[in-house]
């Protein structure tokens, strides 16, 4: 089996339940080879090696929210009883089971979760290197913004000139009015 390949595959049946990744059993019994009743079965007999935190049952709500939100788990929701195995869980799994196929795909599905953890951890490393930079955009933003306040008069078009007035206009001094003699014409 192409071990990139079962990686991506087994990555695609890992989800996120009360705040842990988790397999589906019938996820992780067609996984190991086998019904997923066998798996549950194997489960009741061995109940003292699967604690609390390796697996646990799904809340009806959970069932009709996984059916309802995964596409390919539409039938799910007809299910009564579904359990979700962590990674320790899904290990324990494979040595109860006790087959061949059980054993050559835990060492998958450890990796699987091994890679998502580390997937997980570098997208934090990136999200806190965002919220630096995002930070020292702030900053900058805020720097920005009274170099701007400060230019922002010298950005101002200056007046429009006063239009000229249209037509001919002629500029006379203007002459003092006096009455004065009138002289007679010869």
């Amino acid at each position: 089996m192409n071990e990139t390949n079962s990686l991506s595959d087994i990555a695609r049946i890992i989800y996120c339940l009360r705040d842990q990744r988790v397999i589906l059993d019938k996820d992780l019994a067609k996984a190991y080879g086998v019904e997923t009743r066998a798996l549950n079965q194997a489960i009741k007999r061995n109940q003292d090696r699967f604690p609390a935190d390796f697996q646990f049952e799904l809340t009806r709500e959970e069932i009709l929210g996984m059916s309802q939100t995964v596409i390919s788990l539409g039938k799910l929701k007809f299910s009564k009883q579904v359990r979700a195995f962590t990674e320790h869980g899904a290990l324990m799994a494979a040595t109860v089971l006790n087959s061949p196929r059980a054993v050559a795909m835990s060492v998958y599905i450890v990796r699987a979760f091994v890679k998502m953890r580390e997937d997980l951890a570098a997208n934090a490393a990136i999200l806190k290197r965002l919220a630096e930079i995002d930070k020292a955009l702030l900053l900058h933003d805020a720097g920005l913004r009274d170099i701007y306040q400060k230019l922002r008069p010298l950005l101002v078009p200056p007046p429009m000139p006063a239009k000229p007035e249209i037509g001919f206009h002629v500029r006379e001094e203007s002459v003092p009015y006096r009455a004065g003699k009138r002289t007679s014409l010869p």
